[in-house]
This record gives structure tokens, C-alpha cells and sequence, in this order.
């Protein structure tokens, strides 16, 4: 028998009744989603951590990450694109920093949690 599996199939209505009652909302399923697929990306969590503690421009955060420009500047055109970083232009340098600052450093405090339980 699948470990994952019941060995008998009975479904429990007040269970399944209170899950549909606290289900998400679409909006947040989507939303939340795209934050996820966001920081599931290595390049893009760093980008993400760096961010937090100072603005960088594309050429500071490629020799961070040891990455080309170019995958840096992709990364953050995607970043961007989610809302998760703002730009400034300072002259001919194009400045990033982390928004929202508050709510990515709890999502970075909660993966430090999750990690620390066993």
C-alpha cells in the first residue's frame, strides 16, 4: 500500500467543510505563487538578500553572483516585473533595491526558521 494513501477510503465532511471554509483566496494563490517561483530561483534570492541590506547597480551585483550582466539584468527585469525590486537612475547608473523591504525580511526570516526545525 502507498504510504501517502489511506488504507480505507472515508471522507471526513467537517474536515473537508472547514478546509473549503479557510481556503485561499484566489488572488493570494496567484500572487503568492509568483512570489514563490520568485525566490526559487538561487540567482534571484541572492539578488533578493543583497538587496535588502544596500541598492547595487547590474554591474556590483554580477560580480556578487560571479554572473554576466546580461543573466543579471534578466533576473532583475523579472524581479521588477513581480514588484519585488524598484529602480533609480543616478546619471548613466541604474540603482535596485528590495521592496517590499519589511515583508522580505520576514519571508527570509521564516526560511531560517523552517530550516532550523527538525
Amino acid at each position: 500500500m502507498d504510504a501517502d494513501r489511506c488504507g480505507a477510503r472515508i471522507v471526513h465532511g467537517d474536515k473537508v467543510a472547514r478546509a473549503k471554509a479557510n481556503d485561499l483566496m484566489v488572488d493570494f494563490v496567484e500572487k503568492s505563487t509568483l512570489l514563490f517561483k520568485a525566490v526559487s530561483d538561487p540567482g534571484r534570492l541572492r539578488i533578493l538578500h543583497a538587496l535588502l541590506d544596500a541598492e547595487m547597480c547590474v554591474c556590483d551585483l554580477a560580480a556578487f553572483l560571479d554572473a554576466t550582466e546580461s543573466s543579471v539584468s534578466h533576473q532583475l527585469r523579472l524581479l521588477r516585473s513581480m514588484g519585488l525590486v524598484k529602480n533609480r537612475r543616478d546619471g548613466t547608473v541604474l540603482y535596485y533595491r528590495a521592496v517590499p523591504v519589511k515583508a522580505l525580511k520576514g519571508l527570509f526570516d521564516a526560511a531560517g526558521r523552517f530550516q532550523a526545525e527538525p
